[in-house]
């Protein structure tokens, strides 16, 4: 849904006189009328007043003055919808429960957003109890593979264990040969190698576990080091 500006929107809204163009002179007309009346008036009023005790024309002044400032105001308030027609008064009823959706829209989307976010961070959490619970089986499987032969059997369970995991995101790390980074490995021994430049993963010792950016726990490795 489009961004909708209902200033914009309330602005092209025909107002009742464009659409009494031949009305508008009888208005005046009997707004002459209302003018002459309420001179001939004011003057009787006068007259009268002139016989008046000063104090009682004093409270009449009063009393007519507060009532054309209600009538003022009553006529400020409606003033906005009386220039409308009935078109035009429903079109801005119509604006405003539109814009009431497009607040709600938007309060839902961002409520969506958080639940999406809890929801993923909690099967985070999930998966990650599950790996911790099953490292030293894995660091079993990984023994076996490295020291032993395995029969078909049992290598094809320990495929489908790796599988399983990188299906929730569960990534295997740390290999002989690789540069040493601290922030993933866990150096258990340092030895001096003469064949090497820089410090190298020379033995994994046990593998690291990742979900994404988040390491659950760095390889445990001996690192071959310069001897310089």
């Amino acid at each position: 849904m489009s961004d909708f500006n209902k200033d914009e929107y309330l602005n092209d809204l025909p107002d009742m006189d464009d659409l009494s163009g031949q009305a508008a002179p009888a208005a005046a007309s009997a707004a002459d009328g209302a003018s002459a009346d309420s001179a001939a008036a004011a003057a009787g009023a006068t007259q009268e007043g002139a016989a008046q005790p000063a104090a009682a024309q004093s409270q009449e002044n009063g009393d007519s003055a507060a009532a054309d400032g209600a009538d003022k105001a009553d006529a400020a308030d409606g003033k906005a919808d009386d220039t409308l027609t009935p078109l035009g008064q429903a079109k801005k009823e119509a604006a405003e429960y539109l814009e009431a959706l497009q607040r709600e829209r938007a309060e839902f989307i961002n409520f969506r957003n958080r639940a999406q976010k809890e929801q993923e961070r909690f099967r985070q959490h999930g998966i990650i109890d599950v790996l911790t619970a099953l490292l030293p089986a894995l660091d079993d499987i990984d023994r076996i593979r490295e020291h032993s032969e395995m029969d078909d059997s049992f290598k094809a369970v320990a495929n489908k264990i790796d599988k399983a995991f990188e299906k929730f995101g569960v990534e295997k790390f740390g290999e002989k040969g690789e540069d040493f980074d601290p922030t993933k490995h866990d150096a258990i021994l340092h030895k001096p190698d003469p064949n090497v430049e820089k410090e190298t993963v020379d033995t994994v010792v046990e593998a690291g576990y990742r979900i994404g950016d988040r390491v659950i726990r760095a390889a445990r490795v001996v690192v071959a080091s310069p001897q310089n």
